[in-house]
């Protein structure tokens, strides 16, 4: 995929030493050389960090001009400090990019309660906004600054016409763990050069996090300093999107959001399978969202598919105790596109067909199926091996 900056957006990456390998980059600025609307969406965990309390108070806006993201320290339970360390941060971009502290939104992720290092913060963010850049490149090495325990960087660029004007939507995230439903630790920044209106710009990015962040989850575990970002700048030109061209815009955004949702399980630590788990035929969609994440964060059917073991039965008995009410005689199963269970009731299948389905393959599918309306709802999940164990035992806290 053709993966670019949206018009009037320069970004860059830098290695400032918050990290000890000097090849991993770990500060990141994202500018916008007019000023953009912002809004956001963030964590639910009534523990949350500076960085988290700084953007909530900035937005939804129309003046941010630019974003700035270090990982390797969460800046998170840090009490009064943190918060001004958060400020700072905003102030030192403003000096470095002339403009407003005000119009600066901040990102941190890592290491739960220690300080940051600002002298080396100040570094990194003098030596990012000299090297400034629409080239792909330079998105590039802003997604990588913004990894922790992820393997690789997260990108999605899409565009779409809004009448003679090309429109472009591009996002950048990072997540490997701790994640959950209602954000988990993951950020994302997701830019635009079409032109919104606050509201809408924030009622869209409401939508389109339910349909995705919303949706995944490793172990279930809500963090500190989730947060999703959505700037437009209007750069491409012409009028806010309104009708058609805003449906269109909504359904692109919606694909942008969706595809760094799924890169994040896909990516999860230790992870040999990316679960993507269907559920059809609900009353409504919160009844098949409900369905999906307690299927998704079932730790038996997870161990399950690490084993590549079809077993039906931890599928079918995690949407039975999920709280939602249906007729168990109208469930009915597929793995990998193989019919297991059908009508609340199992059916012949090849044992080892199934098994080397789920083996073989990366991507696992479930899919259920219940008669009690037309609602869906899809989610995203890893499954649960020794080696995410080890890495989270081991993890330096």
């Amino acid at each position: 995929m053709n993966n670019q900056l949206p018009q009037g957006f320069r970004a860059a990456g830098v290695h400032c030493g918050i990290k000890h390998d000097p090849d991993k980059l770990d500060l990141s600025l994202i500018v916008s050389d007019k000023a953009s609307v912002a809004v956001g969406v963030y964590t639910q965990n009534l523990v949350c960090a500076a960085p988290v309390k700084l953007c909530q108070q900035r937005t939804p806006s129309d003046q941010v001009r630019g974003v700035v993201i270090n990982s390797g320290i969460a800046n998170a339970c840090t009490g009064e400090q943190g918060q001004q360390d958060a400020d700072t941060m905003s102030q030192l971009v403003a000096r470095a990019c002339a403009v407003d502290p005000q119009q600066v939104l901040v990102l941190s992720t890592g290491v739960i309660g220690q300080m940051l290092p600002m002298p080396k913060i100040e570094s990194g963010i003098v030596a990012a906004a000299q090297q400034l850049s629409t080239e792909r490149t330079a998105l590039l090495a802003a997604a990588r600054g913004m990894m922790t325990t992820d393997t690789r960087e997260k990108i999605t660029s899409r565009h779409f016409q809004a009448g003679d004007t090309p429109i472009r939507i591009t996002g950048i995230a990072k997540g490997a763990a701790m994640i959950g439903p209602n954000l988990a630790t993951m950020l994302a920044v997701v830019m635009t050069d079409a032109a919104l209106p606050v509201d809408v710009a924030q009622a869209g990015l409401i939508d389109a996090a339910d349909e995705s962040f919303n949706c995944i989850s490793v172990e279930g575990h809500t963090s500190t300093n989730d947060t999703v970002l959505l700037l437009a700048n209007g750069a491409a030109g012409g009028p806010a999107l309104t009708g058609q061209t805003l449906a269109a815009f909504q359904a692109t955004l919606v694909e942008v959001c969706e595809d760094l949702a799924q890169s994040i399980p896909a990516d999860g630590e230790g992870a040999s399978h990316l679960i993507t788990v269907e559920v059809h035929g609900c009353r409504t969609r919160t009844d098949a969202v409900i369905i999906a994440r307690t299927i998704a964060d079932s730790a038996l059917v997870k161990t399950a598919i690490a084993g590549a073991d079809p077993n039906w039965g931890r599928i079918v008995s995690a949407a039975g105790y999920a709280g939602v009410a249906f007729d168990e005689q109208n469930i009915s199963l597929h793995v990998n596109s193989h019919l297991l269970y059908e009508r609340g009731v199992p059916v012949p299948f090849d044992t080892e067909k199934v098994s080397a389905s789920i083996r073989a393959d990366r991507n696992t599918s479930l899919v259920l199926l219940l008669d009690e309306g037309t609602a869906s709802a899809r989610f995203w999940t890893t499954d649960l091996t020794t080696e995410y164990v080890r890495l989270n035992a081991d993890y330096h806290t």
